[in-house]
């Protein structure tokens, strides 16, 4: 049961590492390279990621890793790695907040700028881009940095499980 809590606890570290990756990506590279771009290149670049990032790939790291993490919090509960519990559980909260700012603040944004039509045939690309982008970069800096977080609570707990097995 050992080898299982820590493989799990393994899966959610890789996960968060690999969502704090994708978002501090957007977060330092990406918005801030579309910042100078015309008004419908941006609207047409972000449509095109928004239908592109929705693949099994980001959806196993994003809804994989906090149900690793909280099947990796039980079985720490139950057994050897319980000293890592409070780190696991930290790393859960803080990736949860990342989900639930990606749910509350940029799908619904995504939706909208998707429901705006194509971008070639926008009246007022800079009013779309106007209700989007300075919210949805805010929140993707807040998950950027709640999954960051929660990554580095994982490799925390990671670090005590191996104390724990010395």
């Amino acid at each position: 049961m050992r080898l299982v809590q820590h493989l799990t606890l393994v899966g959610a570290t890789v996960g968060a590492g690999l969502m704090a990756g994708l978002f501090a990506a957007f977060a330092y590279a990406v918005m801030p390279a579309l910042r100078g771009a015309d008004d419908r290149t941006f609207v047409d670049a972000m449509q095109r990621i928004n239908v592109t990032i929705v693949n099994g790939w980001f959806l196993l790291a994003f809804l994989g890793t906090p149900l690793l993490a909280a099947l990796s919090a039980v079985l720490a509960w139950r057994g050897a790695g319980r000293p890592a519990l409070p780190w696991i559980i930290a790393g859960l909260v803080l990736y949860l907040v990342a989900v639930g700012i990606t749910v509350a603040v940029n799908v619904p944004l995504n939706d909208a700028l998707a429901a705006a039509g194509p971008a070639d045939r926008l009246g007022d690309p800079g009013a779309v881009r106007a209700r989007f982008e300075a919210t949805w970069v805010a929140g993707n800096v807040v998950r950027a940095l709640a999954s960051t977080g929660g990554f580095a609570a994982f490799c925390w707990a990671l670090a005590l499980t191996g104390r724990a097995g010395d």
